[in-house]
């Protein structure tokens, strides 16, 4: 299957940085040690900052009230590895978001009622490490990571 006939689900993902400029990273519920930016799927008839700020109150227990989006970068595309679908798409195409938090730290509560992060902590985004995403997501990060804090991973 080549480019062209690949089809991408529309997707949203938030880098979240705190006061010193540290940044969110969340700690899947179901694999330990692989640690990722939230994000999540656009609905039908949503915009991508609809999308943005259902995510945050879905994954991270955050209003929209909660935080003040800095930027926007995209597209990053990546394919499901394995040959994998997922909801009839091949891969993900996303919009990320870089905001910062405006209320305190403990407003982040990723016990929700469709949990998909067991806990959560800040890092530079120096250290993050492509190792705790599986491979086929790498490429993206790396990429991020280089657009929005100039990190050459």
């Amino acid at each position: 299957m080549n480019n062209a006939t690949l089809k991408f689900r529309p997707n949203v993902a938030a880098i979240i940085k705190n006061a010193v400029g540290r940044i969110l990273i969340c700690e899947r519920v179901n694999l330990a040690g692989a640690w990722q930016f939230p994000q999540g799927g656009v609905d039908k008839g949503e915009t991508f900052e609809q999308a943005l700020v259902r995510e945050m109150m879905e994954e991270l227990s955050l209003r929209a009230e909660d935080y003040r989006v800095l930027g926007r970068k995209g597209p990053y595309r990546y394919v499901f590895g394995g040959g994998k679908r997922k909801k009839g798409f091949d891969g993900q195409e996303q919009q990320y978001f870089l905001a910062v938090l405006t209320a305190p730290e403990t407003r982040i509560n990723v016990v929700t009622p469709h949990q998909e992060f067991r806990s959560v902590r800040w890092i530079e985004p120096v250290d993050f490490d492509l190792m705790w995403l599986p491979e086929f997501k790498r490429e993206v990060y790396r990429s991020v990571l280089r657009d929005f804090f100039g990190v050459e991973k």
